[in-house]
């Protein structure tokens, strides 16, 4: 029995992932604030050395228990690196604060370059996301497209840069607990609405792309159309 010509259509659109299932679920939210959460509690009863331990032990766990579990392994191995570089910098510091200055500066760098990716026309949003699925540059010759892309990259400027702005106050002032808790709730939640927007320059850029090439189609059928009867021809049958 044939199906529905719009099921295909709509099965797509619901397995289209979420914005949480784009972060990982909420075992990607937990996962992540674990070992900042292990430092600072250690830091505060066991002191520096054990608490950066603790840290990176906390990291392999997590690490381990996806593998059992067969979950992506890739958010686990870059959050287990990203755990390592703060634990060193905090070990070369001396400082507990110190474990949050790579991120700090990180934030910054990424900031930046999305900031300059738009003002040299190469929004980032849309860079990155049509090579990964290889729809070609097409959406930059299209202003709205590309209207939609840069608001999606300067909002995921604006996470970064507040982040910097927020968490290196938070750093000179020497509130290590405060800083912990800001690099939790400005990490994932705000990512999550910087997405929404990426989400929704995707969405209208796909659906002008859409447009243009049907009017692209149109008007090569017309012309097309137009020569035929022009030099004799008979316009196609239905």
């Amino acid at each position: 029995m044939t199906e529905p010509a719009g099921t295909d259509k709509q099965q797509t659109e619901d397995e289209q992932p979420t914005v949480l299932e784009q972060l990982g679920g909420v075992s990607g939210l937990i996962y992540s604030s674990v070992p900042i959460a292990v430092f600072v509690l250690a830091n505060a009863f066991l002191g520096l050395f054990p608490a950066i331990w603790c840290a990176l032990g906390s990291a392999v766990a997590i690490t381990v228990l996806r593998l059992v579990r067969k979950e992506p392994l890739q958010p686990a191995v870059s959050g287990f690196f990203g755990v390592a570089i703060a634990a060193f910098i905090a070990y070369r510091t001396g400082s507990a604060k110190g474990f949050f200055l790579f991120g700090i500066w990180a934030s910054l760098v990424y900031g930046g370059v999305f900031v300059l990716s738009v003002l040299v026309r190469r929004p980032l949003a849309g860079v990155v996301w049509n090579l990964l699925n290889g729809t070609g540059s097409e959406w930059r010759k299209d202003k709205r497209s590309r209207f939609g892309y840069d608001l999606a990259t300067l909002a995921l400027a604006a996470v970064f840069l507040a982040r910097f702005i927020v968490q290196r106050w938070l750093y000179n002032a020497d509130y290590t607990g405060w800083l912990a808790f800001a690099k939790i709730a400005m990490g994932y939640p705000l990512y999550a609405l910087a997405l929404l927007v990426v989400v929704w320059a995707v969405r209208r850029s796909d659906q002008r792309i859409k447009e243009l090439e049907l009017d692209r189609a149109a008007t090569e059928e017309a012309a097309e159309e137009a020569l035929r009867l022009k030099y004799g021809g008979r316009p196609n049958e239905a």
